[in-house]
């Protein structure tokens, strides 16, 4: 398992699979290194984005892998990954969230997040705020 950030050669099969962004941000996030991308045996099978949540907090926006590659250890190491980046650019806490709906944020509680607030967007269901401290 390789992480890494996305390349500019890694677009088009982000921009295939990564259905909830605008070509014209991904490729932005991939300039700004705000996307790491996931590989096994040389092939892509998945990614994690974040932003700055107040221009200030990491908050993982997507982490993502193809069907095959779900649960076998894949996210929690890429989550482990993006904390210890951040940790090392001198942030302290990140933030995440998910659907109420999503069986994610038993992933996410499990590796240590806690339930911190959320809100209820449009006609979606509430969306669990996440919080650690790195």
């Amino acid at each position: 398992m390789t992480i890494r950030h996305a390349e500019t050669t890694d677009f088009s099969w982000l921009n295939e699979h990564d259905k909830w962004i605008s070509a014209e941000i991904l490729k932005r996030k991939i300039q700004q290194k705000e996307v790491f991308v996931v590989l096994e045996n040389g092939e892509l099978i998945g990614w994690l984005r974040y932003n700055l949540f107040w221009d200030n907090i990491p908050f993982m926006n997507m982490l993502y892998f193809l069907e095959a590659y779900r649960q076998k250890g894949f996210g929690r190491k890429t989550v482990r990954f993006w904390e210890n980046e951040m940790k090392e650019k001198g942030f302290e806490n990140v933030l995440t969230s998910t659907l109420s709906n999503e069986e994610a944020q038993h992933f996410y509680r499990k590796i240590g997040y806690k339930d911190i607030g959320g809100f209820n967007y449009l006609d979606e269901p509430l969306e669990i705020i996440f919080h650690k401290s790195i």
